[in-house]
């Protein structure tokens, strides 16, 4: 099932369900531009748009964020939200808040994707974007999207366990997909997008799991799959890179809601994609931060 939302004028001929139709259904949108794509991640709406968490008002933020990318010249291919899209506990009435939040996206023509966070609840959501919700599981109670664009396939990942448990999994099922579906698309390099971030443990270890509990698992696809280029998550509320094993780049989202280190940015990211690169350029909140602009070049071959 995609969590997927597309303007009304794209619905019409676009069959999510499918991956023999998705290269027709993300064609580019201009010849003469670089495609790019906006990129936000933990959201946190609440049911009350005024609602305030460590001294940001989380409705007003995302409200900034796609006014933002919205002034931009051009529009993005999408625009995705990369889990805990809801305050806490991913209640009816936080989506029914989030709707007309993103509508604005929706409304100029910029599909608009979600992943599910520890804060979401699938059942919930989909009350409120039933649009977003296919006929057909591809893996069971998981919510997953393949986006094929002209540079790299974008794989979108669920890794809810236990809604408002910080513990995040992809599962079995979910992981043998991922695998099955990169061979099947090929040499095209993938980038992998998933809201908790990798937590190797180390054998006999006892503390608390707040990443992935399939960590050792899930690296094993990323160190077996050359296609792999990049894996991008959230989670811990705090903007940085790293790169691991077999040059697999690892990109933390900046939160749009709330740090939880005030030294931190909270804001978005606007990415851009050549034949071997991701460029990443961070937008904050405060345009007076020290990282406001902050652009990295990801390479790989």
């Amino acid at each position: 099932m995609p969590v997927s939302l597309y303007p009304k004028s794209r619905r019409s001929f676009l069959k999510t369900g499918s991956l023999a139709t998705l290269s027709s259904a993300f064609a580019l949108q201009a010849q003469d531009a670089a495609p790019w794509y906006a990129l936000m991640s933990d959201t946190h709406i609440d049911a009350d748009p005024m609602k305030e968490a460590r001294g940001a008002v989380m409705g007003d933020n995302l409200r900034a964020v796609v006014d933002e990318i919205l002034k931009e010249p051009t529009k993005p291919e999408f625009a995705l939200i990369n889990g805990d899209c809801a305050y806490l506990k991913g209640l009816k009435e936080d989506y029914a808040t989030l709707r007309p939040l993103v509508q604005p996206l929706l409304d100029a023509g910029v599909p608009v994707h979600l992943t599910m966070g520890n804060h979401d609840d699938r059942g919930p959501f989909f009350e409120l974007f039933p649009e977003a919700n296919a006929d057909a599981e591809t893996v069971k109670d998981r919510h997953i999207t393949v986006i094929e664009s002209k540079d790299a396939n974008w794989i979108l990942i669920d890794t809810l366990q236990i809604v408002n448990n910080v513990t995040g999994e992809i599962g079995q099922e979910q992981r043998e997909w991922i695998s099955a579906t990169i061979d099947d698309l090929g040499d095209k390099p993938v980038i992998l997008v998933g809201h908790h971030y990798l937590q190797p443990m180390p054998e006999g270890a006892t503390e608390r799991i707040s990443g992935l509990a399939d960590t050792a698992e899930f690296m094993g696809i990323l160190e077996s799959k050359p296609q792999i280029k990049a894996y991008i998550y959230g989670h811990s509320h705090s903007y940085g890179f790293k790169e691991v094993s077999g040059g697999i780049h690892l990109i933390n989202q900046p939160p749009v809601a709330y740090v939880f280190n005030q030294s931190r940015p909270n804001g978005w990211l606007r990415a851009e994609l050549s034949g071997d690169s991701l460029s990443l350029k961070l937008n904050t909140l405060d345009k007076a931060h020290e990282l406001s602009g902050d652009t990295k070049m990801l390479s790989w071959r």
